[in-house]
């Protein structure tokens, strides 16, 4: 097994020559790491890249996101997924403004009572942000650990994983070490059969086309385009059967990410 010392040379080795470069990184403005890893979460580095930049620009502060319309919010969002993240971040940028006078808390149990922020992402805010050592493990970071610690085993769980993130974590600059071991954990999966199917927590993503989740992007798209449209209207745009249009919408509405006035659905 390799020491301690050797892991961490081999891992800044690597990134001292192939450190990828991203707006929201080595940042002084917390809310913009806010912003990158919720928008991370569930979501390839290259789609967020292309999103990210723009979203930060129209809306610079947490102020700014927590006061916008929700249609901005969605619009800015639009082609991330998931699109529930981008209510949690809205909604997490009023908490914060409201309770924590608009500053990021440093204090990941806090950051944890914030909507759709787990420990995993409340952790890897702090880090990245204050530069603080917390211990976190991400899909690039557990298949570094598994590559080199866990050869030829399967259904390793991410608790087996953590007294090796804890052993290695280099306290001085945490930030720094995250983002090498996420870029070498880049490298293994393009490199080698992904070394993160030997987890306990690996699951295949079920098929985006015809599912529940492309009908609710389908509605919030079409509302985004116009705006506001009847419940016949809609319902034909999206194409899908009645029942189970009906179970969507109420779905939506009750998450608060859509409305329903009269008939008439809007954002």
């Amino acid at each position: 097994m390799l020491s301690v010392k050797k892991f961490r040379t081999l891992i800044y080795d690597y990134y001292a020559q192939n450190k990828r470069a991203f707006a929201w990184r080595d940042v002084d403005d917390p809310y913009y790491v806010l912003v990158s890893e919720i928008m991370l979460q569930q979501t390839q580095t290259f789609r967020v890249a292309e999103k990210f930049e723009t979203f930060v620009m129209v809306l610079p502060t947490i102020h700014d996101l927590a006061q916008a319309p929700w249609s901005v919010v969605l619009g800015l969002w639009k082609g991330l997924g998931y699109n529930r993240r981008a209510l949690y971040l809205q909604q997490t940028a009023q908490k914060i403004v409201a309770a924590h006078a608009a500053v990021v808390p440093r204090d990941p149990l806090v950051l944890q009572t914030m909507p759709g922020i787990g420990s995993a992402t409340a952790r890897s805010i702090v880090v990245f942000a204050f530069n603080q050592p917390e211990i976190f493990i991400e899909t690039n970071i557990r298949a570094v650990f598994l590559h080199h610690f866990f050869t030829e085993q399967i259904k390793i769980s991410d608790a087996q994983l953590v007294p090796l993130v804890t052993k290695t974590l280099d306290k001085k600059n945490p930030r720094q070490w995250y983002y090498a071991l996420m870029d070498y954990g880049v490298m293994l999966k393009k490199t080698y059969k992904n070394p993160s199917r030997a987890s306990k927590h690996h699951a295949i993503q079920s098929k985006f086309i015809g599912s529940d989740r492309q009908i609710r992007g389908r509605i919030l798209e079409f509302l985004l385009c116009h705006g506001t449209l009847s419940h016949d209207d809609l319902c034909v745009l999206v194409g899908c059967d009645y029942d189970r249009f009906v179970t969507i919408t109420n779905q939506l509405v009750s998450e608060k990410l859509i409305q329903c006035k009269n008939d008439l659905f809007l954002l």
